[in-house]
């Protein structure tokens, strides 16, 4: 790892098939150890039943109210400034209950690589 500052500003925001939009604030090769994105959940929205094959995943909420769900039994209300820790190859999902966007930083460890997302959508889990 070097000494770097990234800015922000070339940062777009994109929609990802987990049912949230994502911006990337850091996902390098300079950095394989941690990632860091912002995440957006419209009103009234779920993200998909998905786990992450060998990534371990922090939520850190910044702004409005959810329902996390974490493997069989873990189902917590959420809202700013709660610390959600997710394991390796754990299925979860979280649900944005609020009127507002529901907005929290993803920190994963070693970095997000789409290809660890598994959608677990197909695998008996309802909605």
């Amino acid at each position: 790892m070097k000494i770097e500052v990234r800015p922000s500003s070339g940062n777009a925001e994109y929609y990802f098939r987990e049912g949230c939009y994502i911006t990337e604030l850091s996902n390098t090769e300079n950095d394989r150890e941690l990632s860091i994105a912002r995440v957006r959940v419209a009103p009234a929205t779920s993200t998909r039943w998905h786990s992450l094959e060998g990534i371990a995943e922090r939520y850190v909420i910044l702004s409005g109210n959810g329902r996390v769900e974490v493997g069989a039994d873990h189902v917590r209300e959420v809202g700013e400034g709660d610390v959600v820790v997710i394991p390796a190859q754990t299925a979860q999902r979280i649900v944005n209950t609020g009127q507002g966007d529901l907005i929290f930083l993803a920190l994963c460890t070693p970095r997000f690589d789409e290809s660890a997302y598994r959608d677990l959508e197909g695998e008996g889990r309802n909605r």
